[in-house]
């Protein structure tokens, strides 16, 4: 650690080791809410073959599914944002957006069938709630008129919120037509650090909307934050973590910002001067996890803290724990439906990606064309590899007799080369190898895709003429 750095900072003792580690095992890599991840979808996957498996009799035609519903448009343009999003104030982009949308999900229902229970529903954006009441409602009303949604206690049917643009009615509404899950875009409390990234909101008007979001009785809530803003330092975290803990969400996801100014035009607004520089960003990174943990949450991995009787912990503990593209989630279905620009579906052995320019959506939609450019077919290859990913990544463990007679190999033979690059982890105490499984540890759970990504076959395969892919930083 550089000395100018701990002259100007006490950093506690017990971080110092974590952080050496952190520096250690620095780089950039995948977040893995897919595998293969979405660098590998191409423009020449074979849509012809899904069609064709789609128009199959079979259990995809009957087994629970997941929907995701992508609302691109903002009211504020966030400075740090990396979503796929537009900032505009122009009257009737909704309405002409939830005209597209109900022609796609007419054509999606036909295609992947209005039978399917609709077990977990998830709408994300841009922002969601830039929607009026009255669309929120028709836009329910047109999913509820040709997929099968539930109204049982189990399901879970969430929404992402920048409370920025919402009252204490939306969330009456919210309730009202079906959702029972909400997570609230928070990023960070500090009005310097806001004003740096322009997303201005006042602790006691979050406060406020989270009295209304335990008095709906929604089953859960859920905070977002963001380390490594410009402007944080650990005085600023450990104010905005003590207002965090103050509202208890039951879920709390801290990400870690990726300045790409290159790729996203709005980061350019950030002056990089300002950013934390790489030691202070990692005691950060020690600060929220340990300050979290000591009020009580759980690390169940990759950024996500909950509360130990939160269904998160208990589905980890049971195996029944996931990670797509929302992140983590009870695994519910296996097959997730992604409607609007730039979605995501991940349906048998398919990954595809809707078109992801709002022009183009609609041009394809216009002409009666299924808006999916790019995608790709899961081999079997990719499904061993998935497995062993996504196990370790959800289950914090991975059972290998289990996977030998699931897939027919010899695991200490098939990834020897793997197992000797995570051998050195086994000394930090991250995880054990033994004949029969392999166990992530406490100490471990920070860098869950370090671990992962000696078994991501794509990784350093890189070949073509685009360039290669850009990840954000592990720690």
């Amino acid at each position: 650690m550089p000395t100018d750095f701990l002259a100007s900072t006490t950093v506690p003792p017990e971080f110092m080791e974590d952080m050496a580690l952190a520096r250690k095992y620095a780089c950039q890599g995948p977040r893995y809410t897919s595998y293969p991840t979405a660098p590998q979808f191409r423009q020449d996957f074979p849509m012809q073959s899904y069609r064709k498996w789609q128009g199959t009799d079979g259990d995809h035609k009957r087994e629970p599914l997941s929907l995701y519903l992508h609302v691109p448009f903002c009211n504020d343009i966030c400075y740090y944002c990396a979503c796929n999003k537009i900032v505009t104030r122009e009257k009737g982009v909704a309405q002409r957006y939830l005209q597209r949308l109900q022609t796609e999900i007419l054509m999606q229902s036909e295609l992947v069938g209005d039978q399917r229970p609709i077990t977990q529903m998830h709408w994300g954006g841009g922002t969601p709630t830039y929607l009026d009441h009255a669309q929120i409602t028709e836009l329910m009303h047109l999913l509820a008129s040709h997929f099968k949604l539930l109204d049982k206690g189990y399901r879970e049917y969430s929404i992402e919120i920048d409370p920025r643009t919402v009252d204490l009615s939306t969330i009456a509404l919210l309730k009202g037509v079906g959702f029972n899950r909400i997570s609230l875009g928070i990023q960070d409390f500090d009005p310097l650090v806001q004003k740096a990234v322009n997303r201005i909101q006042s602790y006691a008007d979050v406060a406020h909307l989270v009295d209304s979001v335990r008095s709906h009785d929604f089953r859960s809530l859920s905070f977002d934050l963001i380390y490594g803003l410009p402007h944080q330092d650990r005085l600023t975290m450990e104010e905005t973590l003590r207002k965090v803990i103050a509202l208890r969400p039951d879920r709390i996801a801290c990400y870690n910002y990726a300045h790409l100014p290159e790729r996203f035009l709005s980061q350019r607004a950030i002056d990089r001067l300002t950013l934390p520089e790489p030691d202070e960003k990692l005691l950060l990174h020690e600060l929220i996890s340990r300050t979290l943990q000591d009020a009580g949450y759980e690390l169940i991995g990759m950024d996500h803290y909950v509360l130990p009787d939160d269904e998160l912990a208990i589905a980890q503990s049971e195996g029944r724990l996931q990670r797509n593209f929302q992140g983590y989630s009870l695994r519910m279905a296996d097959d997730l439906l992604g409607l609007g620009v730039s979605a995501i579906s991940q349906i048998g052995d398919y990954y595809l990606q809707n078109e992801r320019e709002l022009d183009n959506y609609y041009a394809m939609i216009d002409a009666g064309e299924l808006p999916v450019t790019r995608g790709c077919m899961v081999t079997d290859e990719d499904k061993l590899r998935r497995h062993v990913i996504m196990s370790l990544i959800s289950d914090l463990k991975l059972d290998l007799g289990d996977v030998n007679r699931q897939f027919g190999i010899d695991f200490s033979r098939k990834f020897a080369r793997e197992l000797d690059a995570i051998q050195p982890m086994v000394g930090d105490g991250f995880l054990t190898i033994s004949n029969e499984q392999i166990t992530i540890h406490k100490r471990g759970r920070p860098f869950l895709r370090n671990i992962c990504m000696p078994f991501d076959a794509y990784l350093g395969a890189h070949q073509g003429d685009e360039p290669a892919p850009k990840f954000s930083a592990t720690v």
